[in-house]
């Protein structure tokens, strides 16, 4: 559908604007579980030539169809990053890195399969590139595994969270360094989070109104003059604040 697109396209423009690519010059990036290639149309519009690998042949001959302009490669990123080293200026992968945990066969391990993705990128990445990889954890275990995998195998970085208040919109990408440590970039809409930033902490828990940029919590006695103020600011009738604003009522009268 168009949203989902519309959607593929914002994480796509979010997660090349997190390689922090050189503007001078054409780069050379690698695309993990490009799917159709509509992250792949974006890195073209932006003047980056790009290959891209996916596991479905489905997908790879909807991109042959659009007629995309990088090479495509038909492979499971579990077996490795079969390419020489230092080839690529950068990678990024929109919602594919998280299908590694999943154990498909009985033969399949996902944290070997995670080190066995992210040793050979690390080998085919340029020497201070980075790797942006946009994912869907299920629960914060799945991020430790993932995130663990990528350090064993010689990266630096963490995880930048976007919009990490809102249900809808929080978004995570692993952010990779290839020997260099770079600084981590700020997650958007974390403005005011006083979050160390190399020691990214998951929670299992929806942290939706602790607190969001010092803002009261929900339905609180503050939270609900707050909103009254605006409204009189908006020029609406509003009750008067007496004593039992915001007061929790006895559970009967």
């Amino acid at each position: 559908s168009s949203r989902v697109v519309e959607i593929q396209s914002q994480m796509s423009e979010r997660a090349v604007e997190l390689l922090g690519l050189p503007e001078d010059r054409p780069c050379l990036l690698l695309d993990v579980g490009c799917g159709s290639g509509l992250s792949g149309d974006y890195i073209s519009e932006e003047g980056h030539y790009w290959i891209g690998m996916d596991i479905s042949p489905a997908m790879l001959d909807v991109a042959v169809e659009r007629e995309v302009e990088g090479d495509l490669l038909l492979a499971d990123v579990g077996h490795g990053i079969p390419f020489r080293p230092g080839m690529f200026d950068g990678c990024i992968s929109i919602s594919a890195v998280q299908w590694l945990c999943n154990a498909d066969k009985k033969s399949h391990s996902p944290p070997k399969r995670l080190y066995r993705f992210f040793s050979t990128l690390y080998t085919a990445l340029a020497r201070g590139s980075r790797a942006v990889l946009q994912l869907y954890p299920e629960n914060s275990e799945q991020l430790e595994l993932i995130t663990a995998q990528a350090m064993r195998a010689g990266f630096t970085g963490g995880m930048v969270v976007d919009y990490p208040n809102s249900a809808k919109a929080k978004k995570f990408f692993l952010c990779l360094f290839v020997g260099t440590s770079g600084t981590l970039p700020k997650g958007l809409g974390t403005e005011c989070a006083n979050e160390e930033p190399h020691q990214a902490k998951f929670t299992n828990e929806r942290t939706r109104f602790r607190n969001i940029k010092g803002k009261s919590v929900k339905k609180s006695r503050d939270w609900i003059l707050e909103k009254k103020e605006r409204r009189r600011r908006q020029g609406k009738e509003v009750r008067a604040d007496t004593k039992y604003t915001g007061r929790k009522r006895r559970p009967r009268f």
